[in-house]
């Protein structure tokens, strides 16, 4: 498998110290067939067109819809979504009248988000459970006072609905910035969290899609819609795994390679690391990471039980999702620790910075919720060989000559994974929902990840690890 795109020039002076400087072998070329807009294509054939005559109200970039209650791009949209979901404070270094365009619109987040609120973009509107989709259709755009907008922007209003819950018994444990707690249960009578996807938004989340067609990218994972979880009214009942549960999941885990990865990620004190030295430091890791992928293919207990066709159809899909899961969970103390050291001695220059696109931005905030999402949760080996199996054998992807096979095989290791992890983990009723959810999110991240330019990796890699590594030292 050969990569066309070259690493981007960048000065390679003082190669031969920094220890990683060796040619890379190529990598495959990713799948650029993501669902996010094949699926509104299908849905509405005539949006396309439509959004073409219309203009984002906040930045006047081509708008693809009505989105919160008013005309929006997509850029727009999810940076209101992300910002009121994860109850962001933001500040403004100028006087609050930053320009909103599309070139300007990442600048100011302060104003960005002012203009959002100003031209009446809806944050009820928003799924509490911060999953795609928006709810209350048919709510426009509203119109609220200035003193709303002024506590919505200083995060007063957020501070009076944390204490809300607090009083009611509904602390959120589970959001980025807070350790997980097995203890706090949500109260019978509380509403949803607006920042994780405890029980009873899973189980709203289930309701909302009851009867109606999933959407492709939540197929692959079967009966997310009628799993029923245990009733946080009931007390944890003692069990035992069932015998052939364990047997499968010790094979899973065996198959998997646990050694810390072989690529060198060591530096010298000093070393200043150029653009295209980290990026083939970054093309050496994950070509290491797809050949763990090929091994461990040859590795699984069902290996006889499919065809190399399908196999080789599964991996060409998937490799960027396995790659990234097992980036998050297993070697997640490599690439935070060791490759957080060697990015940190980056230094990107301001045409880098200036020329950083949306998709890399929303990128980077997924992947820093996820990785947040994952510390919390300490995602075992068992956990993680289970949910890679899992993404793993999706039988939506086209090309496949036993799809009903694969289902099985998908159910098979669903109920496998459910079975352990309310054996090992008897107080966290909600942990298994939790670990499904996050696979929709690996699926959207990885395939946004290949729409970024090659050129933007080391930055994007560059903040991720910085902005994790921090965050995680202060706790």
């Amino acid at each position: 498998m050969e990569r066309d795109e070259r690493p981007p020039s960048g000065g390679g002076g003082g190669g031969g110290s920094a220890g990683f400087l060796e040619p890379s072998s190529a990598l495959p070329p990713p799948p650029r067939n993501g669902f996010c807009q094949e699926e509104l294509a299908e849905l509405d054939p005539g949006a396309n067109d439509r959004a073409e005559q219309r203009t984002c109200l906040i930045c006047g970039d081509r708008a693809t819809g009505l989105h919160y209650g008013i005309i929006s791009c997509e850029g727009c949209k999810g940076f209101f979504k992300r910002s009121i979901c994860n109850k962001r404070v933001y500040r403004c270094s100028r006087d609050k009248n930053c320009v909103m365009s599309r070139k300007q619109r990442n600048r100011c987040q302060y104003c960005r988000l002012l203009k959002c609120l100003q031209m009446g973009m809806n944050r009820k509107a928003i799924r509490e459970d911060g999953m795609p989709g928006g709810r209350n259709k048919s709510i426009g755009p509203v119109q609220i006072s200035e003193e709303e907008i002024e506590r919505i922007m200083s995060g007063q209003e957020f501070e009076e609905e944390a204490n809300h819950w607090s009083n009611h018994g509904d602390s959120d444990h589970s959001s980025p910035g807070n350790r997980a707690s097995e203890s706090n249960q949500p109260s019978p009578g509380s509403t949803l969290s607006s920042r994780s996807v405890e029980l009873n938004g899973f189980m709203a989340f289930r309701e909302q899609y009851m009867g109606m067609s999933v959407p492709s990218h939540y197929q692959y994972i079967p009966h997310l819609f009628s799993y029923s979880g245990h009733s946080p009214l009931l007390p944890p009942q003692a069990r035992s795994l069932d015998p052939q549960s364990y047997s499968l999941i010790h094979q899973l885990v065996s198959a998997e390679d646990l050694e810390p990865l072989g690529t060198p990620m060591l530096i010298e004190d000093g070393y200043a690391v150029t653009q295209a030295e980290l990026f083939a430091l970054l093309c050496r890791l994950a070509d290491e990471l797809l050949f763990r992928q090929i091994a461990w293919i040859k590795k699984l207990p069902f290996f006889c039980e499919l065809s190399i066709k399908d196999y080789t159809c599964l991996l060409s899909s998937t490799w960027q999702e396995l790659i990234l899961l097992s980036s998050l969970t297993v070697y997640s103390k490599q690439i935070f620790g060791e490759l957080a050291d060697v990015t940190a001695k980056y230094s990107p220059s301001d045409e880098e910075l200036h020329r950083f696109s949306d998709e890399g931005m929303e990128v980077i905030e997924r992947l820093i919720y996820l990785y947040h999402k994952f510390h919390q949760l300490k995602v075992s080996n068992e956990e993680y060989a289970c949910m890679k199996a899992i993404n793993f054998l999706n039988q939506d992807i086209r090309g496949l000559t036993s799809a009903s096979q694969l289902e099985q095989l998908n159910k098979r290791y669903w109920y496998i994974c459910q079975d352990f992890t309310e054996y090992k983990y008897t107080h966290q009723p909600n942990r298994f929902p939790d670990l499904m959810m996050c696979l929709p999110e690996i699926r959207y991240i990885a395939g946004k990840m290949v729409n970024v330019p090659l050129e933007q990796l080391p930055l994007l890699f560059k903040v991720v690890l910085h902005s994790c590594k921090t965050s995680v030292g202060k706790e």
